[in-house]
């Protein structure tokens, strides 16, 4: 390799052997090839769903994964009874520039295989990764029931209540508070927590309210005693994809799942357009 390319590749350092520029630039092609050389493999095996005893790696945020996991799984028990299922939860990371992708670490796991799947709010992504839609997901403002701002809920009185923020990092900044500043507004940030069925919990027992995603809310919120009530200010929904690599998609048993996702949600996509 180091004769084909006329670079030494790796160099021996006083801190241990690393990588040369070179070295860094193949890494995502080099990556590529060796992912669609293992899809390639897998995809030469027949994949069964009823006798089948693989395991698949499925990630994306826990709203995402609460909100589609109950069919999905009553569905893996009638077609796949001996498929196993590990969910990863994964968060976006705060953008610095608008060219920033808040998904690159999940999408970096895909392109690992690390996760076969990931059901991700992302309205598009590199042609190297297959994007199905699965839903429209928009926020409301979540609150324990007999919560005051279910009484009035308009826009001074969202910016003079105190907040909870799903924040994975804990930085108390959000989509909200970039529209609020947009609009000369701004809130407090009183708690964050690293995932929205924690959130969920924190809101029934205090009065904070958060923006959460409508299905969540919807599913979960009244088994802890949680209202809600309609965003003060318009923002437009969040599509929810399934996405994979294309080169994953030669694996049968990726295809099989990827197919079952768009088949359950089938219903959603038709009545969101």
């Amino acid at each position: 390799m180091r004769n084909l390319l006329n670079d030494p590749l790796f160099l021996r350092t006083p801190k241990g052997v690393v990588p040369t520029e070179r070295a860094l630039a193949l890494r995502e092609p080099v990556m590529d090839i060796l992912t669609r050389a293992q899809s390639m493999l897998n995809s030469a095996a027949p994949f069964e769903p009823a006798t089948s005893t693989r395991r698949f790696m499925i990630g994306g945020p826990d709203a995402a994964l609460a909100s589609t996991m109950e069919p999905f799984l009553a569905q893996m028990r009638v077609e796949a009874p001996l498929v196993d299922i590990g969910l990863i939860h994964v968060m976006p990371v705060r953008r610095n520039s608008p060219k920033d992708e808040p998904w690159a670490d999940c999408l970096m796991k895909l392109e690992k295989r690390e996760l076969d799947i990931a059901l991700l709010p992302a309205a598009s992504l590199p042609p190297r990764f297959d994007v199905r839609k699965l839903y429209d997901e928009d926020f409301v403002v979540a609150m324990r029931q007999g919560h005051p701002f279910a009484l009035d809920p308009t826009e001074m009185a969202f910016c003079a209540s105190r907040h909870l923020l799903v924040s994975l990092s804990g930085d108390p900044h959000g989509f909200v508070d970039t529209l609020l500043e947009s609009r000369g507004f701004k809130r407090r940030i009183a708690l964050t927590a690293p995932n929205f069925m924690m959130a969920l919990v924190h809101l029934a027992n205090s009065d904070l309210i958060a923006a959460l995603p409508r299905r969540l809310v919807q599913q979960y919120g009244g088994r802890m005693g949680l209202t809600f009530a309609e965003l003060p200010f318009k923002r437009p929904s969040d599509p929810i994809q399934a996405v994979v690599t294309k080169a994953a998609l030669m694996d049968a048993g990726v295809a099989w799942l990827m197919k079952m996702f768009t088949r359950l949600f089938a219903t959603d996509r038709d009545s969101s357009g």
